[in-house]
């Protein structure tokens, strides 16, 4: 801090000092700078103190706060992986799945056309049958 962030000038200084050595004497003056300056220096001495108390408990508190953190990531990792597990063996069920059905589905198509084919074989058989029988039946009629 410097005399002029102070707003004071060196008249003032030096009618402040004068006032001082009226009031104290020239024998106190040096008694009251050592008071002062062993004030001052109590003072800084509280105030480091405090600040490394505070950087003691934040650091502690910082800890705290990594670890927690530490855990919540290795936490959500795990969580991850077990979601990634669980959606790949989905994967791999669904598609053994699809592959069943598709599978069911040519067996049941080759079993309809077999089916139909056979359906127009006898169809075609009973037709046959039937116009053979056709003409003996008109022969038997008329006899």
């Amino acid at each position: 801090m410097t005399l002029h962030m102070l707003f004071i000038s060196g008249g003032e200084i030096v009618l402040v000092m004068m006032l001082a050595l009226l009031f104290f004497g020239s024998k106190a003056i040096p008694d009251i700078a050592k008071t002062l300056g062993k004030g001052m220096r109590e003072f800084k001495k509280a105030t480091n103190e405090i600040k490394r108390e505070f950087e003691d408990n934040t650091s502690e508190f910082k800890r705290d706060v990594d670890d927690i953190r530490s855990t919540v990531k290795s936490e959500t990792k795990k969580i991850s992986q077990d979601i990634d597990q669980v959606s790949s063996k989905m994967k791999e069920e669904t598609s053994k799945l699809s592959q069943e059905v598709e599978s069911i589905s040519a067996q049941t198509e080759e079993k309809t056309n077999q089916l139909s084919h056979e359906v127009e074989e006898a169809s075609t058989k009973l037709e046959e049958t039937n116009a053979e029988l056709s003409p003996e039946k008109e022969g038997k009629l008329k006899d």
